[in-house]
């Protein structure tokens, strides 16, 4: 009978373990962490973009000196921060590079409008196809980002598992990415013709 009721018991704490979040926590916090990755992966790619645009556009710009340095900067300074994992302070240092990275982007594009013969360079076609991949491939990455760290923090506050986690792993919640413009998407734009 003994014997019986100890089997019983590893069954049931067996049962219970799989349930709790003891492997399902462990799991998400992979998951948030590959995701995290991906989106410095695809920045990256971004960033590796870059000299080759500055090159093609300076053979047709030279006097646009200051924006062409302005990108490179600004991609030196995106390419130097590195994300610590649920440290809320790197993230958001790194999307204020990012975003510097961006705008300065936005001004070598507004410049490139000023030269036809260059938009219609088949080498920077190219190159901003390419951009544009870039940026959509971020957009996507950071959406998955976001996605994981929410299926984490459910599981590491929403009992059963929350018990598990402060039990086992005392993780905190993870801090969510959130839009690097927040100031400047709080109105509208205007449309003006």
């Amino acid at each position: 009978m003994k014997k019986y009721f100890l089997n019983l018991s590893v069954v049931v704490f067996s049962l219970i373990s799989v349930g709790c979040g003891i492997q399902s926590i462990p799991k998400a916090k992979n998951l948030v962490e590959a995701s995290e990755a991906e989106i410095v992966n695809q920045y990256k790619r971004r960033a590796d973009l870059i000299p080759n645009l500055v090159n093609t556009v300076k053979g047709f710009a030279k006097q646009e000196q200051e924006t062409l340095i302005g990108v490179v900067e600004a991609r030196a300074k995106a390419t130097s921060v590195n994300i610590t994992a649920n440290d809320a302070a790197s993230i958001q240092k790194f999307q204020e590079a990012q975003t510097g990275l961006a705008s300065a982007l936005s001004k070598l594009m507004v410049v490139v409008e000023k030269y036809p013969e260059l938009k219609s360079d088949q080498n920077f076609r190219d190159l901003q196809s390419q951009l544009e991949g870039s940026e959509n491939r971020i957009t996507i990455a950071r959406q998955r980002h976001i996605e994981n760290i929410k299926a984490f923090n459910d599981l590491v506050t929403v009992f059963p598992t929350s018990l598990t986690n402060s039990f086992f792993f005392k993780h905190p919640k993870m801090p969510q990415w959130t839009a690097d413009n927040l100031e400047t998407i709080k109105e509208a734009p205007k449309v003006e013709f």
